[in-house]
């Protein structure tokens, strides 16, 4: 069967690009060479192997973790499904991050909670060279997947991984930090019931939902970074569609509060910094 009717197969059942997607990693060819390709044969395993990726995709497995990565702020990371998927939005995060380091000293201590796949960790270590950087999860097994990511990129000697709720391992010798940054679960649980099935059933829901609300892990990461910053620190999170106002309150006392909205104008990230 050749690259071209296989895709014309699982067009019928998946999208297109997830399909390209998938028979791209099973051949293990860049995408872009299918399209050069249409005419290339593939043999009856590889097919088997597509087909089978096919019907896991058209049974609302993610694609990426049905291929193993997701690119994000241009590098490509191992996901699994012990990890969230890291998002475009998050990268949000990362230029807010990157853009304040730039007015501050040289040597600057970042702390990530909740780092799961150590996305943002790993972002701010490759643009970051001369920064510290701690990268904390409650997830043993998303820390297993982070640390694989950090060796890989060249970055494993610069981030310390450690398995914490929030900062309850963290102590007075780590402290403080410069900045502390996060993208911490923020929807509403009663939210799970209206959600795409790619993401809540097959996302681990400790790094979606987070109470009635969703602000559960606001109210107890906020005070817990205003003690672990030092004066002037930033505290950077991610944020969900209409929760500004929340966090406007959350971070009363804090000084320079502000917002970074995403590409559809939604506020996407809280920006706050310790007086």
């Amino acid at each position: 069967m050749t690259v071209h009717n296989l895709l014309l197969e699982a067009a019928t059942v998946i999208a297109r690009r997830d399909a390209e997607l998938l028979l791209a990693h099973t051949l293990r060819q860049p995408r872009i060479w299918l399209l050069a390709h249409p005419e290339a044969e593939v043999s009856e395993a590889e097919a088997a192997l597509f087909l089978a990726l096919t019907a896991r995709r058209a049974a609302g497995e993610p694609v990426q973790y049905l291929t193993g990565t997701q690119e994000f702020f241009g590098l490509e990371l191992r996901v699994t499904p012990a990890v969230l998927i890291p998002r475009p939005e998050t990268e949000h995060l990362v230029e807010a991050a990157l853009a304040w380091s730039q007015t501050q000293r040289e040597a600057l201590r970042f702390l990530d909670i909740g780092t799961g796949s150590g996305a943002i960790a790993i972002a701010i270590a490759v643009n970051l060279p001369g920064v510290e950087i701690f990268a904390a999860d409650i997830s043993s097994a998303a820390l297993d997947v982070a640390r694989e990511n950090a060796v890989r990129l060249g970055v494993s000697e610069r981030i310390r991984f450690v398995e914490s709720d929030l900062l309850s391992a963290l102590g007075s010798a780590e402290l403080p930090f410069d900045a502390i940054l996060s993208n911490p679960p923020y929807i509403p649980s009663s939210d799970a019931a209206t959600m795409q099935r790619e993401v809540v059933g097959h996302e681990p829901h400790t790094a979606l939902f987070a109470g009635m609300d969703g602000l559960d892990i606001y109210r107890r990461l906020i005070p817990a970074a205003y003690a672990a910053l030092r004066p002037g620190g930033l505290l950077a999170l991610e944020i969900g569609f209409g929760q500004r106002e929340a966090l406007v309150e959350l971070l009363d006392g804090w000084d320079n509060v502000r917002f970074v909205d995403d590409y559809a104008a939604i506020p996407r990230v809280a920006l706050a910094e310790h007086p």
